[in-house]
């Protein structure tokens, strides 16, 4: 079977997949998985930019699916008079503080030369610069805090519509990438995804404590929709009138409706960026990453930038993941940096690279798709084949009760049984990347 054949019946079978939920179970659970698919397949993509397109090994997917959903604050949320009247002077104060220290270090650096002396003065710079932002930056935070912790305590966002947070995401999480890459990219691949996975815990670790900012574990809630509310919906006469054709009641039809719209928008989103990839992919800048992640050396031979290459490709790929963290948390309604972790944002992200197939965009989307549908779907399946397989036994029985509480715990056994069966017998993914001759 070519691989075009097999791409039309794996995405035929997660389309019918999609539909036996919406019958078997809600139309509401079915169009949920399908927008978390759709992000999910979104996050694929820019892993699978970096890791299948250049062979950069990146496992701070987490800290940039974080500075997106940061986005979504800064963004959408509207800002708190209070707190800027409290601590936006000291605020301006560390910013000029910063600005200084830095333009010091950069003219000492300048006129010195290179060497241990020029280090150490550098580092002592640093330090002392350090402490003279904090003059400034501590009073205002608290200051910040202060302002009716239980409800706010931060400075709010823009006030502007949420869907302009989708692009800023991409934006903070590239420009992230970017320092990131400065630092860590001339590392062999197994630093760096020691390197990324450190970053990506700072930056968690930063958005959890900074309550000035983005209110830490105390989270973000309420967050600006770009779809109709469910409650509007209820009051509006062609939406009743609507819901009463289709022979469905008005909460349910209003739940359908606006998660409807949602996956029309990360739809639209997941086509365009689709799009682009495969524009890049298939350019001579896609040939070049391509030949620079077969062989380095030789690249670098015929005169190719190949640390500047990998630059280009992990911001791109970075601002992708930004992108999407930001669509993830305005389909929440809510940033909690509580909820970040390995497991979901960076280890089931490289499974569905692995699995869809590294190196091909059809592959990284198809996996978004097949290994979120598992994971949402194999608990309550879990469940089910548990209480099957302990019919017979005794209401009172210990087994049975272990086994039906150990049932959540099947989607890590059957994610870990999936990347086994496709790493035996198709090791390059199911949808393996093509080579054009």
């Amino acid at each position: 079977m070519t691989v075009n054949r097999r791409a039309c019946l794996l995405f035929a079978l997660m389309a019918a997949a999609l539909l036996a939920v919406g019958f078997g179970q809600s139309w509401s659970l079915s169009l949920t998985i399908l927008n978390l698919c759709l992000i999910s397949a979104i996050m694929s993509l820019g892993l699978n930019m970096q890791w299948g397109y250049a062979g950069l090994f990146n496992v701070g997917v987490m800290g940039f699916a974080a500075l997106g959903g940061v986005a979504a604050v800064l963004v959408s949320q509207p800002p708190v008079p209070a707190a800027w009247s409290a601590g936006a002077g000291d605020l301006g104060l560390t910013v000029l503080a910063l600005i200084a220290t830095i333009a010091v270090i950069v003219m000492v650096r300048r006129a010195m030369p290179k060497g241990p002396l020029r280090a150490a003065v550098t580092f002592v710079l640093a330090i002392a610069g350090y402490g003279f932002v904090r003059i400034f930056f501590d009073p205002a935070t608290e200051a910040i805090e202060a302002v009716d912790p239980s409800k706010s305590g931060y400075l709010g966002g823009l006030g502007l519509p949420v869907i302009i947070a989708w692009p800023v995401g991409g934006l903070i999480a590239a420009g992230a990438a970017w320092m990131v890459g400065k630092i860590a990219l001339g590392l062999r691949a197994d630093y760096l995804a020691i390197a990324t996975l450190g970053i990506s815990e700072i930056v968690l670790a930063m958005l959890k404590h900074e309550d000035w900012l983005t209110r830490g574990v105390k989270n973000v809630a309420g967050l600006a929709r770009p779809v109709p509310y469910e409650i509007e919906l209820q009051t509006t006469e062609w939406f009743l009138a609507l819901s009463q054709t289709l022979g469905v009641s008005p909460t349910e039809a209003s739940s359908v409706f606006v998660k409807l719209c949602y996956a029309l928008l990360f739809t639209a989103v997941l086509l365009a960026v689709l799009w682009l990839a495969e524009k890049a992919l298939h350019s001579p800048w896609g040939r070049m990453m391509r030949a620079i992640r077969d062989n380095e050396i030789s690249a670098e031979a015929m005169g190719k930038d190949v640390t500047r290459r990998h630059l280009q490709i992990f911001v791109l790929g970075a601002a992708v993941v930004g992108l999407a963290g930001a669509m993830l948390v305005t389909l929440d309604g809510q940033f909690t940096p509580g909820t970040y972790n390995p497991l979901r944002y960076t280890f089931l992200i490289w499974v569905m690279v692995i699995v869809g197939g590294s190196g091909n965009n059809w592959g990284a989307v198809l996996g978004g798709f097949l290994v979120w549908f598992v994971w949402v779907e194999a608990e309550p399946a879990g469940l089910w084949l548990m209480d099957m397989a302990t019919a017979g036994m005794g209401a009172d029985s210990p087994l049975r009760a272990h086994l039906i509480e150990s049932a959540p715990h099947m989607r890590l056994f059957v994610m870990g049984l999936i990347l086994l069966l496709v790493l035996r017998f198709s090791p390059r993914g199911l949808l393996p990347a093509q080579t054009r001759h």
